[in-house]
């Protein structure tokens, strides 16, 4: 079987990314894919669009890239732009919407926010009908692909559900988690380009990092909106109207689900976590504190 990891929404906190590729190191992954917003937000946008560059297979663009690139009036996108320089902003600029591939005969499609647009947001306790949208295609994903997996970032909080025989996740974010102050990232597991029905199974991944550390850096940078960074960073709360984000459940309640992490799949991720229906759930805690 082979494994792909999906992180996303990095915002330029380079501890969480630090953390988070050292684990995905332990977890014999082929592939690294990133579902954009690699900048904005944290202190260091240049270094984590660096290391996503390096690590990264493949790149989409996020709505914070978007903001950066095309250099509106907001101050902080204007901070964030000076430091990037011409040759990051052309490739943030020339990111792709979306991801495609087929996976053990299930079509996946990864993608930032949502099949609308980098700015249209789909949170787990939206109405059916929103969430099963996210499978349809328009004009921004494209027609080449009826996918059965649809994957996304954008709103900082990690879940994983059915819609009857579709999965719908999202991984979370990497530097700015708003459901944990741990980071978090998604594992696929199963054949790359098969068309032939085989094993399939998405867990997801909590990382715990040096939250206090990220926030000495971005003191050091002295960046704009400095004290909402950090309160998000140590409370997972968002600075933002309703703190919506942290109403989204990390795992939904059906089938028995049990807070902190969440494996669903018809084979285990690893092989001490036997599991053998779709959307059982079982906990996946990493424990790279460094």
């Amino acid at each position: 079987m082979d494994r792909i990891a999906v992180i996303s929404d990095i915002h330029g906190n380079v501890p969480a990314l630090e953390a988070t590729l050292r684990d995905i190191r332990k977890r014999d992954v082929q592939k690294l894919f990133c579902l954009g917003d690699l900048v904005g937000k944290g202190p260091h946008s240049c270094a984590a669009f660096d290391l996503c560059r390096e690590q990264c297979g493949m790149t989409i663009k996020g709505n914070w890239d978007d903001l950066v690139v095309r250099g509106t009036g907001d101050p902080a996108a204007l901070w964030h732009r000076r430091r990037l320089g011409r040759e990051r902003l052309d490739y943030l600029g020339s990111l792709p919407h979306t991801i495609e591939s087929c996976m053990s005969s299930r079509g996946v499609r990864l993608s930032h926010a949502s099949q609308r647009g980098v700015r249209h947001r789909v949170y787990a306790d939206d109405p059916p009908g929103r969430r099963l949208a996210m499978f349809s295609s328009t004009e921004f994903t494209g027609n080449a692909l009826d996918p059965d997996v649809v994957g996304y970032g954008d709103i900082h909080a990690a879940y994983l559900t059915s819609l009857g025989r579709r999965t719908l996740f999202s991984v979370g974010s990497v530097g700015n988690p708003l459901d944990s102050t741990t980071a978090s990232y998604a594992i696929l597991e199963g054949e790359c380009g098969g068309r032939t029905d085989n094993v399939f199974s998405g867990c997801l991944v909590q990382v715990p990092y040096d939250v206090e550390c990220a926030i000495r850096q971005a003191r050091d940078e002295e960046m704009p909106d400095l004290e909402e960074y950090e309160n998000e960073l140590r409370t997972a709360r968002y600075r933002g109207a309703g703190h919506r984000p942290r109403e989204t459940p990390r795992v939904p309640p059906q089938h028995g689900g049990a807070p902190g992490g969440s494996c669903a799949s018809s084979a285990p991720c690893r092989k001490d976590d036997a599991v053998d229906e779709v959307a059982s759930w079982t906990n996946e805690q990493a424990n790279d504190t460094t």
